[in-house]
């Protein structure tokens, strides 16, 4: 079905009264899904006819050591927003910040839409897990967050870690990680879809669901478990500063000249050359341009990468993975010289002259030195 005659479906038509969403809005949405991910033009028929009619699948979303960020940041996708498409093409079943219900009346719904769905939810998990003393520092409902996990885990049909915590134990697993933080795939004891940042960017998480309802499976993802639709590319690749590294123009303090005019914030730390994103592709927050942390003038902190964020600190400079910047490139506006001054000039010609003098000497010597060397006395005619 081509896109022109998914608009007209019926499907479609119902979508629009039930969301109040025009199917323009609603085309327009799903084709940037397909760009997000890399997909061809025909995916998006595919895509908007799997939103529209596909049962809601059943999601468990579980927080452990985290700040809520990562929900905070979903909850301000705008196109569309949340209320009108997310949590209307999900069964948003189980979420600790989201729930009305509360204790005993939360567990015992996320046990029944378990069973309900059973080997058909998706499992969304938000935070590291401690694991040090069997992980009593993470317990709801009396429950470690070690046991919750594996029990929601295992007749799950797919499991997303959202967030630096979840994907790789982000800020709680820093040195000397007092809990013992891990990340959720290393509790499971698999590689498993991660969206990792800190936040991550809303529509990464969107696109990797929508993936899973249009083609029952989840998207390619790279060797520890980032979709490459999202994390093959080097920030620095597509910054909107990359010109300026590649000129040599670099702020060098935050609030002085270069900075303001908007250079290369490379030497004040940023991660973005050994960072894998696409957030200076898509941005984040729906506030316009240069809606993300390097476009306002912070330097990235690497939040996707292990190792880096939370490791490095902000000032250290990133190991440039692609090009460096040569060493001799000039500044902007070179300084004239004024030319030699008369002392400068009797200084130089003094030093000229005794070194030439020092030379003539030292040949002279060289040159009695090769003849003593050959036997002969220099006192001796030849």
């Amino acid at each position: 079905m081509s896109e022109n005659n998914i608009e007209n479906d019926e499907s479609i038509v119902a979508l629009e009264q039930r969301l109040g969403i025009s199917r323009r809005s609603f085309m327009q949405f799903c084709a940037a899904m397909a760009a997000t991910m890399g997909l061809p033009n025909d995916a998006v028929a595919a895509i908007a006819k799997a939103v529209a009619t596909k049962k809601r699948p059943s999601v468990i979303w579980l927080h452990f050591q985290e700040c809520t960020g990562c929900t905070e940041s979903l909850l301000r996708a705008e196109h569309p927003t949340l209320e009108k498409l997310i949590l209307d093409v999900i069964s948003l079943d189980y979420h600790e910040t989201l729930f009305a219900a509360a204790g005993h009346q939360a567990e015992a719904a996320r046990r029944a839409a378990m069973k309900a769905n059973k080997g058909k939810y998706i499992l969304v998990v938000e935070g590291a897990i401690p694991t040090k003393d069997n992980g009593i520092y993470c317990k709801i409902g009396g429950q470690t967050a070690i046991e919750m996990l594996k029990e929601c885990a295992a007749d799950a049909a797919a499991v997303i870690a959202i967030g630096s915590c979840a994907s790789w134990g982000g800020m709680p697993s820093t040195p000397p990680n007092p809990t013992g933080s891990v990340s959720a795939g290393e509790i499971l004891g698999k590689v498993i879809p991660n969206i990792p940042g800190c936040p991550p960017n809303p529509y990464n998480f969107l696109s990797t669901v929508v993936h899973f309802l249009t083609f029952g499976k989840l998207p390619d993802v790279d060797d520890i478990g980032r979709p490459k639709f999202a994390y093959s590319r080097l920030i620095h690749e597509n910054c909107e500063r990359r010109a300026h590294f590649d000129a040599g123009r670099f702020a060098m303090e935050f609030g002085d000249d270069g900075h303001r005019k908007g250079y290369c914030l490379y030497k004040l730390g940023c991660k973005g050359p050994e960072t894998y994103a696409n957030c200076p592709s898509i941005l984040f927050g729906d506030v316009g341009n240069a809606s993300w942390p390097v476009g306002t003038g912070h330097p990235c902190i690497g939040c996707t990468e292990k190792g880096v964020a939370f490791t490095k600190p902000i000032h250290e400079l990133a190991v440039l993975k692609t090009i460096s910047p040569p060493v001799g490139l000039p500044r902007i506006i070179e300084e004239q010289g004024v030319g030699i001054t008369i002392g400068a000039a009797v200084l130089t010609a003094a030093v000229a002259g005794a070194a030439f003098g020092a030379g003539k000497q030292m040949a002279q010597n060289l040159g009695k030195n090769v003849k003593l060397d050959e036997g002969h006395d220099e006192r001796t005619p030849s």
